[in-house]
């Protein structure tokens, strides 16, 4: 792969994921409900699921979802009703404290992850982009996995880096407010994001794939 085509992948996936998706309003959620530390769980989440995601497009499933409107719709779904559910968690939590028992953070970070990944993973959406767009950036005369590799970590780092953007962002907002009323607030506010994006998924077209 050449400099020239690689700095061209790298602002056209930079271009991509300057576009907020479910992603990242599970990232902002988190931030917005439970503070930026929440990016050291969360941002690892994002990175394995792209991984995930773009690993099993490039190996086929990327075409037969884009083949199958039932195989995209139940997963679409599926990926909607998570993403509602956690929204609804979310919104129901009550506030918590600043300084949290080490047993809270314990607990926390793992299903954090758990969730980010989960949402990025199986996003059907990103999926099929990633089957339609990653092979235009191939050179079919040079040994494929080298240059997948190259593309899938430009890619996943590039994701890392906008998701903890975001989470950095999100989650200096939240310090601003401290009051029980105003963590009450943002975590409602990131439950209701959650769940517009579960919506917005669940409302999605399956010609309009984009991760």
């Amino acid at each position: 792969m050449t400099l020239e085509l690689w700095v061209t992948y790298a602002l056209a996936c930079s271009i991509v994921l300057a576009i907020p998706g479910p992603t990242i309003m599970l990232v902002v959620s988190y931030a917005l409900g439970k503070g930026r530390q929440t990016a050291w769980a969360t941002v690892p989440g994002v990175a394995l699921g792209d991984f995930t995601a773009m690993t099993v497009s490039l190996l086929g499933a990327g075409a037969v979802l884009s083949a199958s409107a039932t195989a995209f719709g139940i997963l679409k779904l599926a990926g909607a009703g998570y993403l509602i559910y956690l929204g609804i968690k979310m919104w129901r939590e009550k506030p918590h404290n600043l300084e949290e028992s080490k047993e809270t953070r314990r607990n926390r970070p793992s299903r954090m992850f758990l969730h980010a990944y989960i949402v990025t993973a199986l996003n059907p959406k990103g999926i099929v982009f990633f089957i339609a767009f990653v092979p235009q950036f191939v050179i079919a005369h040079q040994p494929v996995t080298p240059q997948f590799t190259v593309l899938i970590a430009t890619f996943v780092g590039l994701a890392m880096i906008n998701a903890l953007l975001w989470a950095l962002a999100a989650g200096t907002m939240r310090e601003k407010f401290r009051s029980p009323r105003a963590l009450q607030i943002m975590g409602r506010a990131g439950g209701s994001v959650l769940i517009a994006a579960g919506v917005m998924t669940a409302l999605v077209r399956r010609v309009n794939a984009a991760t």
